[in-house]
């Protein structure tokens, strides 16, 4: 059973197609997902704010945590206990770096929803018949290598820019990472190439999903490196 046939996913599925057409009809479909996804991350400032803020007083607090590693390495409960009361004396939040990213999932799923249901509420999907520059809005980067097509470039050219600005988050996570232990700087190794998880996932998606990526990782490029400079320095 399609999840999106259940009445409320479907009535919210049809609303952004409603919605979505006609911007579309006013603009280029590729260009009405550009101006969806950049309307969804203005909205979303205040939660990136949090975000930044928090990341600045999680260094603050470091060399109390690091401390608090040193004094309790035997003890983890009470290492575990003692690092939540001194968040919570701080008044940092340890999860708000995920808010961004699960205030996106509803979108992106409504986003890919769109463009590989071939009926929405009951009707035809118009569209999958959308294009940007040629290519297809429902087409997976999957099925244009099994039949590649000069349109199809345009996929590929999304991935480039999808993979560039993982490389250019991953350096900058990493130019701003605290200094970790030898035990935890392997891990650490592993995670910094978690912003490449973006393009693998945006190999299985239709173009329209792929664009909102791009739009969207872009966006928290920049948005992060304008506020690091402008919360830290100010803190």
């Amino acid at each position: 059973m399609n999840i999106f046939d259940f009445p409320p996913l479907a009535t919210a599925l049809d609303a952004a197609a409603t919605v979505l057409g006609a911007l579309g009809g006013v603009v280029s479909p590729g260009v009405a997902i550009v101006l969806v996804t950049i309307a969804i991350r203005a909205a979303l400032i205040p939660l990136n704010l949090a975000v930044v803020r928090a990341e600045g007083q999680r260094r603050r607090i470091a060399p109390q945590l690091a401390r608090l590693r040193i004094r309790y390495a035997k003890q983890p409960e009470r290492l575990q206990k003692e690092t939540l009361a001194l968040y919570a004396a701080e008044k940092v939040s340890p999860i708000a770096g995920f808010l961004p990213g699960l205030a996106q999932a509803p979108v992106l799923t409504l986003v890919y929803a769109l463009f590989t249901s071939t009926t929405i509420h009951g009707h035809p999907n118009t569209l999958l018949n959308a294009t940007v520059l040629g290519a297809p809005l429902g087409r997976h980067l999957i099925s244009a290598v099994a039949g590649a097509s000069v349109t199809d470039l345009v996929a590929v050219g999304v991935i480039v820019v999808i993979a560039l600005i993982a490389w250019l988050s991953r350096r900058a996570n990493r130019r701003i990472a605290l200094p970790l232990e030898p035990s935890q700087q392997r891990v650490s190794q592993v995670l910094s190439f978690a912003p490449f998880l973006t393009v693998v996932f945006a190999s299985f998606v239709p173009l329209a999903a792929m664009l909102y990526l791009a739009v969207s990782t872009g966006w928290t490029l920049i948005e992060r490196h304008v506020m690091r400079r402008a919360l830290w320095t100010a803190g």
